[in-house]
C-alpha cells in the first residue's frame, strides 16, 4: 500500500501551539497561526507575540501561514470607509505574517450571502460589482503580499456557488492570490443546494493552495474533528488526488485538544499521514 500523498497539519493560536509542537516539527507539518484573528493581539504588543512564536518554532522548516483578521470586515462594502478599515486590518495581518516568516494568509470571501441556489451567477446579480469592490479593498494588500512573499488564500464562507469565488481569485492575475477551501463551510452550503467540497476542489483546480479540514453535520459551522460529522472524506481526497500541486492541509477545529484525534481518524482511513 502506497503512503498517502497528503501530510496533515493544524491551524492553532500560539497559546495552544506548545501542546502540538513536537508532532508538528517531527514531520514538518503545515502550520497556521491564528493569532491575527484576535484584534486585541493586533492592537497590542503583537511584536512580542511574533518573537515568542519564532522562538517556539526553532527547527521548524514546514509551510507556515497565518489566518488573517475577518470579524466584522467587509471586503466588498459599498462604503469606502468600511473598505478602508478592512484594508488596514489585513495589512496588519500581513505585517504579523512577515515577522514570523509566514508564506500564506487566509482572507475570507466577500460572498457572505448569495441568495437562492437557483439564482444564476451573472453580472445582473452584482457579481462584477462585488469583485470590483473587493479589488478596491485588496489592492494595497495584494501589493504588500507580493513584497513579503506571502500568498493571500481566499476562503469560501457562505458561497453557494464556486464560480464567483474562483472568478475573484483569477481576477487578480497574481501568483500571490490563490484559493482556500473550508470543507465544513462547503458542506453546510451544500445542504441547501450549493456545491460540495469536492466540487470546490475540482473547480479551483490549479488555483487551490490551502484547505481547512473539519467535520460537521451541516446544521452549523461545527469545526468538529473528522469522523464526528457527516462529511464524505473519501470524495474530498479523491478530488485532492487529481491536483498537480499539493495544497496546504490544516485541521481547523474548535476543540484544539482533538487535533491529533482528527489526524489519526484520517490516517486510519488511509487518506493522510
Amino acid at each position: 500500500m502506497n503512503e498517502p500523498r497528503y501530510k496533515i497539519g493544524a491551524a492553532l493560536p500560539s497559546s495552544r501551539l506548545e501542546e502540538h509542537l513536537e508532532w508538528i516539527i517531527a514531520d514538518q507539518r503545515d502550520l497556521e497561526i491564528q493569532d491575527p484573528v484576535d484584534l486585541k493581539i493586533l492592537d497590542g504588543d503583537w511584536h512580542a507575540a511574533t518573537h515568542r512564536i519564532r522562538t517556539m518554532l526553532t527547527g521548524y522548516t514546514g509551510r507556515l501561514g497565518v489566518h488573517g483578521p475577518f470579524d466584522g470586515l467587509q471586503l466588498a462594502s459599498f462604503d469606502p470607509k468600511v473598505r478602508a478599515v478592512a484594508t488596514e486590518r489585513l495589512l496588519q495581518g500581513l505585517d504579523f505574517a512577515a515577522e514570523i516568516g509566514a508564506s500564506h494568509m487566509v482572507v475570507h470571501s466577500p460572498w457572505l450571502t448569495l441568495g437562492h441556489h437557483f439564482v444564476p451567477t451573472s453580472p445582473y446579480y452584482g457579481i462584477d460589482t462585488t469583485i470590483r469592490r473587493a479589488h478596491a479593498t485588496l489592492e494595497a494588500v495584494v501589493r504588500r503580499a507580493e513584497e513579503v512573499k506571502c500568498t493571500l488564500v481566499i476562503e469560501n464562507i457562505f458561497d453557494l456557488h464556486t464560480e464567483p469565488w474562483i472568478a475573484l481569485v483569477r481576477s487578480f492575475d497574481s501568483t500571490f492570490v490563490r484559493a482556500s477551501i473550508d470543507i465544513g463551510h462547503a458542506y453546510c452550503m451544500h445542504r441547501i443546494g450549493g456545491a460540495s467540497a469536492d466540487a470546490f476542489v475540482r473547480e479551483a483546480g490549479p488555483y487551490l493552495a490551502h484547505v481547512h479540514v473539519q467535520d460537521t453535520d451541516g446544521l452549523s459551522d461545527r469545526h468538529w474533528a473528522p469522523g464526528d460529522g457527516e462529511i464524505n472524506f473519501f470524495a474530498l481526497f479523491e478530488a485532492l488526488e487529481s491536483l498537480e500541486q499539493t495544497p496546504r492541509l490544516l485541521l481547523e477545529l474548535h476543540d484544539y485538544s482533538r487535533v491529533r484525534h482528527g489526524a489519526n481518524v484520517l490516517g486510519g482511513m488511509g487518506l493522510v499521514r
